[in-house]
Order: structure tokens, then sequence, then C-alpha cells
């Protein structure tokens, strides 16, 4: 009611009493009849009608108002949701547009039709539906994911509630159902389970099957090839250096096996990252040795620290190959120091990369899609990954040449 209206129906209330209190004083014959009382009479009932009209006309308009903002409201609800309206036996008498592109049926078809045949057929029977039919008779509203059938048979998932409805005299006629389509994202996560045990079985051959050959058949041969062939045979032969390169091969084999292994370890349910006191200088140094870039990184001292050593390895390796590739400069390298007691610094001269694009780089995939030089994209995400495994934070900052990358690692 608007602020004229409140001091219409004041001054309409104060007239009528007034008017009442003149009636009640002449009834109860505590003053004479005059003509003057009538006049007054009647120039209270005149005075009284134009503020009363101003009150109902107000009254009238803000009524209206209210059933246009309903109306708007439902509009929106009926825009952006799926909305039925159901007899308490399941019998359903209307449905909106969103209903019936989401279930494949006609309007036609669907009036009259018993909720009953939208659900599976196993579930129809069960105490679980009866159950739910009766917390709605109840007056109970049923909230949820629920699956559904469309006409076609396929599987459709809402997320919505099921509200019962009251008719004048109380009781319980209707029930409203205000839904939204999640089947997408139901099939999206039934995906990525799906892959998840695909990725997890792949961990276990990994973690037992590989494990044979990479750490026992290869070196049991390798070395009872040694044993087989003297050292004048091998000059003879000439093979020191296809020896010496099964020998680094073999090495760096097991120690990506041993990475990739822990990194798979992390794929099991409540797992936890098996940590070992190690010297960081000592164990990035015998990691990189068998590179063909080890030349190009520099080490400097650094502190021993809690990590799995084969996947702090493969990260730090990761930041030092990406230094080393998207770098234009004539003489690439990348330096590992302590940038202060608690923050550990890979800096290379490349063409450097701020916090914003390192966060975005760090998406899966974005970098195969903005760079030319290809690569799967999982690279520093995995990297990221990992360290935030261990507990570290880790940050960019561009240089005039190049980035330096900051690990806090306390």
């Amino acid at each position: 009611m608007t602020l004229v209206a409140k001091i219409c129906l004041i001054v309409a209330g104060v007239i009528i009493v007034t008017f009442f209190g003149v009636q009640t004083c002449i009834v109860f014959r505590l003053c004479e009849p005059t003509y003057q009382l009538a006049e007054f009479g009647y120039a209270c009932v005149i005075a009284f009608a134009p503020p009363f009209a101003v009150v109902v006309r107000s009254f009238i308009n803000s009524t209206k108002i209210k059933e246009e903002n309903i109306d708007v409201q439902m509009k929106a609800i009926e825009e952006s949701n799926i909305v039925v309206m159901l007899d308490m036996y399941g019998v359903i008498k209307s449905a909106n547009k969103n209903f019936l592109n989401v279930t494949g049926y006609s309007e036609g078809q669907i009036k009259g039709m018993n909720h009953n045949r939208l659900v599976p057929a196993y579930y129809r029977d069960s105490d679980q539906y009866k159950a739910f039919w009766h917390r709605l008779k109840q007056g109970q509203t049923v909230s949820g994911e629920f699956q559904r059938v469309g006409k076609s048979g396929d599987t459709v998932w809402v997320l919505g509630h099921y509200t019962p409805i009251k008719n004048k005299a109380g009781k319980y006629t209707r029930v409203l159902k205000i839904a939204t389509d999640i089947t997408a994202q139901r099939q999206s996560e039934s995906l990525v389970n799906q892959k998840n045990s695909y990725l997890e079985h792949a961990a276990k051959i990994l973690r037992h099957d590989m494990h044979s050959g990479i750490n026992t058949y290869m070196p049991r041969g390798l070395t009872s090839l040694k044993r087989r062939i003297s050292d004048d045979e091998v000059k003879r032969l000439k093979i020191q250096a296809p020896l010496k390169m099964l020998e680094e091969g073999l090495r760096h084999t097991q120690k990506v096996y041993s990475g990739v292994k822990e990194f798979t370890n992390l794929v099991k349910e409540d797992a936890q990252l098996d940590k070992e006191r190690h010297n960081i200088t000592e164990i990035l140094t015998d990691y990189l040795k068998s590179t063909s870039y080890i030349k190009q990184v520099k080490i400097g001292l650094l502190p021993s620290l809690s990590v799995n050593e084969p996947l702090f390895c493969t990260a730090i390796d990761n930041l030092i190959r990406n230094g080393l590739k998207y770098n234009d400069s004539s003489t690439k390298y990348v330096s590992i120091y302590m940038h202060n007691d608690s923050t550990l610094c890979v800096e290379d001269n490349g063409r450097g990369m701020t916090q914003d694009e390192f966060e975005e780089f760090s998406k899966p995939y974005t970098r195969k899609k903005e760079q030319s030089e290809g690569g799967s994209g999982l690279g520093l995400n995995i990297c990221l990954a990992i360290l935030k495994e261990h507990g570290f934070t880790i940050h960019a900052e561009k240089q005039t040449h190049g980035t330096k990358i900051y690990i806090k690692i306390k």
C-alpha cells in the first residue's frame, strides 16, 4: 500500500469513527438530534467516500501488481525448468515444453499418462517408489536426483522437487514438479568414472607386470651378456657404444618407470605420497646426468627435503624441459637455486611467462592449443599436481629475459 493510500485510510478511519460516535450519542440520547447533526452525518459520509475510494483502488492495484509479478516469476520458471502438474494418483495433468523436449513425448501423449510409465521398469513396483508417493500424499516435498525414461527408452536424469499442493478445503490434490535436466552431466560423470577404471587397470599393469621386465629380466640379461663377453671381445667387436647405450637406456627407463609407478599409486583410493629425506642437489644431478641437456642445467646448493624422489625429480625435470623447449635464446639454460631459505627457484632465459599465462598453461591441454610446438599439454598440469601433493606452492614471474618459477617448500 502506498503512502497516499495509508494517509487516506487514516483520514477515512477518523471520519467514520467520528460519524459513528455522533450516531451513538444520538441513540443513547446523550445529545438531541438536530438538523445540524443530520447535515454533519451526511457530510461525514460524503467526506468518507474519496479516501475510501483511494484505499480500494490502491488495494486493487497492489493485488494486480502481485498477480503480474507471480505471472512473471512463473513464466521465468516455465522457460528455464521442467514443470509438470500431477494428481495424487500420479496422473499427469499438464507439462511444459521443456518436459516434452526432454522426454520426447507430445502434449497429447503425455496428458493423462501415469507417472509410473516415466520411471525404469525395475523401479515401478519397488518399495522405494511406493514410499516416494506415500511421502507426497502425506504433504512432504521430495527433492533429489531422479532417473526417468523417455519415449525412446533413453535414460533421463533430472534434479528437482515434487511439491504437494492443497486445494481451498486444505486437502492435497496436486503435485507440482519443478526440475532441471542433468542427463548430460550424469553421462559425463559416468564417462569419467569409466576412464578412471581404465586408468586404474593400466596402473595395476604398470605397477606389477612391467616391473618384472624393467627391473628384473632386462638388468639380468644385460649383466649376463657382459659377464660372457670379455673386454677384449667388446673392443674387437666394437660394441662399447651399444653396450653403454643399453646401460644408460635401461637406467633411464628404470627412472621413468619409477616415477610413473609412484604417480599411478596416487590413483588408488585414499593414497598417500611416500616421502623420504633426500639431498635435492644430489638426486637432481643423478636424475639429469643421463639426459642430453644436462650441460644446459646449472644446479646450485640445494637443501635436504622430505620428498618422493621419482615424482619430485619428474616435476622439476618438466620445468627444466619447458624452460629449454620454449626458448628462443642462442644460449639456452636453466638454473636451479635457492631464492631464500624457504623458496626454490627454477629460472630460464626463454620467452618469459607471467603468472596469468602460467595459470592458463597449467590447465590440461592448453599448451597444445596455444603452442605450435605440439605436445600433450598435460606436462605442466601434472607437474603442479605433483608439487601440490608434496605440500609445495608454486608461482611464476616474468623477467626481462626469461621466467622465474618459485616453489615455496616451507
